[in-house]
């Protein structure tokens, strides 16, 4: 899969149907709306931060899952070396767009899910967490 880029990530936006409201009016076109540009340009930011060359090793990851490169922010921490990046690509991206980028609480939900389905599979001899084949 390719990388998505901020113009990628935008044009995604624009096929989302949401029911946004704000200061008391339906919003149509949330993506398209200057209340909300700020927000959609500082998450656009990281992923253009991805394509940086000098930037991905902090923003790029390998995928345990797949075997793709991807944006760290849709990776599953599988070292202390992947928290380490986090961390570091937190501040970048927090010193680039000098606001929230949108995205922390997606990615440690995204990571939260993964360890919990771990954990309740072997509590309950289920099998909801997934591995890739071959793996432990």
């Amino acid at each position: 899969m390719k990388i998505l880029t901020a113009d990628g990530y935008r044009e995604s936006l624009g096929k989302l149907r949401p029911q946004v409201f704000a200061q008391g009016q339906k919003i149509s076109q949330p993506a398209e709306h200057s209340l909300f540009q700020p927000h959609f340009n500082c998450a656009a930011m990281t992923y253009e931060l991805a394509l940086i060359p000098e930037y991905q090793d902090l923003f790029l990851a390998d995928s345990h899952l797949s075997g793709e490169r991807i944006n760290r922010f849709t990776h599953i921490h599988q070292s202390r070396e992947d928290l380490v990046k986090k961390v570091k690509m937190f501040r970048l991206a927090g010193q680039k767009t000098a606001a929230c980028f949108q995205r922390c609480v997606g990615f440690d939900g995204l990571n939260a899910v993964y360890s919990v389905s771990y954990e309740i599979d072997q509590k309950y001899g289920t099998d909801y967490h997934w591995t890739p084949r071959g793996s432990s």
